[in-house]
This record gives C-alpha cells, structure tokens and sequence, in this order.
C-alpha cells in the first residue's frame, strides 16, 4: 500500500483492513462511519471541496478512537490518522 502514490486509496485501504479485526465497539462504530466517507472519496467522482471536507470528518471520527483493543488495528488507525490529516490539509494550500 503506497500512501503517497495515492492517498484516498491508502486511507481507505487502512481503515478496510480494520473491519475483519476484533475492535472495541465503539471505536469499531467509528471506524465504520470513516471507512465509508472514505470510501466516497476514494472512488472519485467528487470536488476537491467534498474530498477535503471528509477528510476532516474521517478525521475527526478517528481522534475519538483512543484505542482499538488490536494491536494491528491501532497501527491501521495511526495510519490512516496522518493520511486523513495531510488529505484535510489540502484546504490550507498543504
């Protein structure tokens, strides 16, 4: 998975590899709900605007998930933390 190449992809990607892992409830809920706002945006078809603002929701789902209880799980949410970050950023010229 190559995160600078294509970074709606990698987002989605990590947060996919989360739904088969055993997570807690509630941050399963969350991951859930950011993996389909990455979802829309990783299948293209929408503006900048769209692409920034969920990004910014992903990210704002993701920082209430203090943890996982799955080691690997945590990694994809780290993971996909920084990606939704950079993603958001873009609306600040980043």
């Amino acid at each position: 998975m190559s995160d600078d190449s294509d970074p709606l992809a990698a987002l989605h990607d990590h947060l996919a590899a989360t739904e088969e892992l055993p997570v807690e409830r509630e941050a399963g809920w969350r991951l859930g709900e950011a993996q389909a706002l990455a979802a829309e945006i990783a299948d293209g078809g929408v503006d900048d605007a769209t692409v920034v603002r969920r990004a910014d929701e992903i990210r704002t789902l993701l920082a209430a998930v203090d943890g996982t209880g799955d080691p690997e799980a945590d990694d994809h949410v780290a993971a996909a933390r920084e990606l939704a970050s950079r993603i958001a950023d873009r609306a600040d010229g980043g």
